[in-house]
């Protein structure tokens, strides 16, 4: 690696770990992921159903609450704040090869990380089950005109999607960088084509009720920002997961910018097209108003099977990786057993009841006070990480259940609650209210609290 640990330390480290092979860092020899996979690998995750229904949600019963040139503002600097706490937060992972709930325990302890890591977890799994249910009414949709409607049973096609994406995921990041690749370009092209019909048809209604529309630069604007953010706010949590796949070498300006780039040109696209759809159709959920913008049975078979594939990338990246290790933790099962339970849990999240017409606000809503914890969590780790340790950690220590970390570290779960706490006196900005209040009560209580703490070895206020 060409800034990380010597072998050494990653040999002692993994020697020591008393848990599942995936859970042990990762050495220069362990790492298959190139640049253009990694970067494809964004890209597939950007475009998805659930992202298009952020867009759509600018449109409120058909009139925007930010106009094209707000939308596009608003969106850009959630993706710069993204790029910049991606590249941040994976900096231990990309230099260490561990994962996210071991270097939790740097903050949070042994017993802490349950906490920590199951606030990662739950949402990822959440949105695993919406992700796969709108994928499998897409594939419900494929089959239903291949038999020209004989079939239709959208359950069917969801345990089928689902069983898919849980054989799939067994292969680990191997099978994600060449479902990511293949993935997004064919969804991009789809995206490109659809945007076409949307420009070439309905300019007339996108710039009534979009383009032209006041808008507003207010508070509404910040809170679209937040929900834009907050959409990535799980998954830059768990930067260190994917950071420690990929090829060394590769510097923290160069790695920002391969977040940056594929994150803005597919969210920021699918953002667009979905506004885009919402004003036209005045319908907030995408599959039904693509329906309706593409009346055509076989575009929407192409429309219905960029859907399925974009479910399956989406998931691959987002939603399969980060519980599956956190159940591994804290199971010690194998990665497969804990990839299979994943999946059989996202069944069981009853997506079906999240993806209504009626859901779309509390969409936003479970969004935002999921946010509220993730932002304090990621705080906290990037000010133990290069205020308090200066980059430095004993990689050993990580993995040792009675060593400096064993038990909660008391200064970081109270400031997660207090920035939590804090974050909702205004939910439409939580995650930023909870990121600068948790980490700055992170630093004031591990500088002036609990002296004797053992989570202080390392840092900067350490006794001498």
């Amino acid at each position: 690696m060409s800034e990380g640990v010597n072998q050494a330390e990653i040999k002692d480290a993994a020697a020591i770990a008393n848990e599942d092979k995936s859970l042990k860092p990762n050495g220069p020899n362990d790492r298959t992921v190139g640049k253009v996979p990694y970067m494809f690998m964004w890209v597939g995750d950007g475009v998805n159903m659930g992202n298009m229904t952020l867009g759509a949600s600018v449109v409120v019963a058909g009139v925007a609450t930010l106009n094209i040139f707000q939308t596009i503002a608003a969106a850009f600097i959630a993706i710069l704040i993204i790029s910049a706490i991606f590249a941040l937060n994976d900096r231990m992972g990309y230099r260490d090869g561990v994962p996210y709930v071991v270097q939790l325990r740097m903050s949070f302890g042994f017993k802490g990380t349950v906490i920590s890591s199951l606030m990662r977890a739950i949402p990822a799994i959440i949105w695993y089950g919406i992700q796969s249910w709108i994928g499998g009414t897409a594939l419900n949709e494929v089959i239903k005109i291949l038999t020209s409607g004989s079939f239709d049973n959208v359950v069917v096609c969801f345990i089928a999607l689902q069983a898919v994406q849980i054989v799939l995921s067994l292969f680990g990041f191997q099978a994600i960088k060449w479902v990511e690749t293949l993935a997004s370009v064919v969804i991009m092209l789809a995206l490109v084509y659809v945007f076409w019909i949307l420009m070439t048809s309905y300019s007339g209604e996108i710039a009534d009720k979009w383009i032209h529309v006041e808008g507003t630069w207010g508070l509404p604007f910040f809170g679209f920002i937040m929900i834009f953010l907050g959409n990535y706010a799980a998954i830059f949590l768990n930067a260190s997961d994917y950071s420690r796949e990929l090829e060394s070498g590769i510097s923290d300006t160069k790695r920002g910018m391969m977040y940056f780039s594929p994150i803005f040109i597919a969210y920021g696209f699918v953002l667009m097209i979905g506004a885009m759809v919402a004003s036209v159709t005045g319908i907030n959920n995408p599959p039904s108003a693509l329906a309706v913008v593409i009346d055509n049975s076989y575009v929407t078979l192409g429309v219905s099977v960029f859907i399925v594939i974009a479910t399956i990338a989406t998931n691959m990246v987002a939603n399969i990786i980060p519980p599956t290790y956190v159940i591994s933790l804290l199971t010690k099962v194998n990665y497969k057993v804990a990839v299979t339970i994943t999946g059989l849990l996202a069944m069981g999240a009853f997506p079906w009841l999240l993806v209504q017409e009626q859901s779309s606000k509390g969409l936003d809503m479970f969004i935002l006070i999921y946010s509220a914890f993730l932002g304090p969590i990621v705080a906290i780790l990037l000010v133990d990480y290069y205020v308090m340790r200066k980059q430095r950690i004993e990689l050993k220590d990580l993995y040792e259940e009675k060593g400096p970390f064993a038990g909660y570290n008391p200064a970081a779960m109270i400031a997660l609650f207090v920035g939590a706490g804090f974050a909702f006196i205004n939910v439409d900005l939580a995650w930023i209210i909870g990121f600068f209040v948790g980490g700055l009560a992170y630093l004031l209580l591990s500088k002036f609290g609990f002296k004797h703490s053992s989570f202080k070895k390392g840092t900067k206020y350490e006794l001498k």
